[in-house]
């Protein structure tokens, strides 16, 4: 019997839940994968919805990990500065097969310096802070450099899970998970900004603005303190 493959999430207070639970769902689908969901304790923590996620191991005692996946969320800038997090992820991803985040867990990722000289994905209104950590943002919703597979934001983690699935297997494994989840979608138009109508881009700007703002702020100070990977 062949050994499973690792799949880890980090959750963290505040995450977007879709960021994970989307990704999952694809993902648990894969022959021989067993998911791990971490954080520093076993708690319950809460999502943006306000749905409670379940920690099914510690940073601590997570095992070593084949793929590594770092979802997002609007509070980002605190895990950002967590050297206990930022560690857990350098260590993880020095020996796993893939390396990964939805939306701005991309912006995770490149705190602990794991996205310096990649081509990344991440949140459309939150990706043009990525250079300020030497990775190069890409507005797409799949974005694979080497073994750096980041999503664009929160159900483009859908769309990335069926890209290492299909990675991994096959495209007949990645369809046949596709209809096993009815995963057919046919969206309103305008669901990127290149797509949406301008009033209703200028609209989610504005409603947006002041957080987006004080995030901003947050990271760029993060990211002034930041110091690019050695070697």
């Amino acid at each position: 019997m062949s050994e499973p493959f690792q799949i880890g999430f980090l959750l963290w207070p505040g995450l977007t839940q879709l960021d994970m639970t989307g990704p999952a769902q694809v993902l648990s689908r894969m022959p021989g994968a067993k998911l791990h969901f971490a954080w520093k304790s076993i708690e319950p923590i809460p999502s943006d919805c306000g749905l409670p996620l379940m920690p099914t191991v510690t940073l601590a005692d997570c095992p070593r990990l084949d793929m590594l996946c770092v979802p997002g969320g609007a509070p980002v800038a605190p895990v950002m500065r967590d050297e206990t997090v930022l560690q857990w992820l350098r260590d993880q991803a020095a020996t796993a097969e893939l390396v990964t985040s939805v939306c701005t867990g991309s912006l995770i990722l490149a705190a602990a310096g794991l996205l310096h000289g990649y081509r990344a994905g991440c949140y459309w209104a939150s990706g043009h802070q990525l250079p300020l950590f030497g990775a190069e943002f890409v507005e797409e919703r799949v974005v694979i450099d080497r073994n750096r597979i980041t999503a664009g934001g929160v159900t483009s983690g859908i769309d990335f899970a069926f890209r290492v699935a299909e990675h991994r297997f096959g495209r007949d494994i990645a369809e046949a998970i596709q209809l096993s989840i009815e995963y057919d979608p046919a969206p309103l138009a305008g669901g990127t900004p290149r797509t949406a109508r301008p009033e209703i881009l200028a609209r989610v700007r504005g409603m947006m603005a002041d957080r987006l703002a004080a995030r901003e702020a947050e990271i760029a100070e993060i990211a002034g303190r930041y110091r690019p990977p050695q070697g």
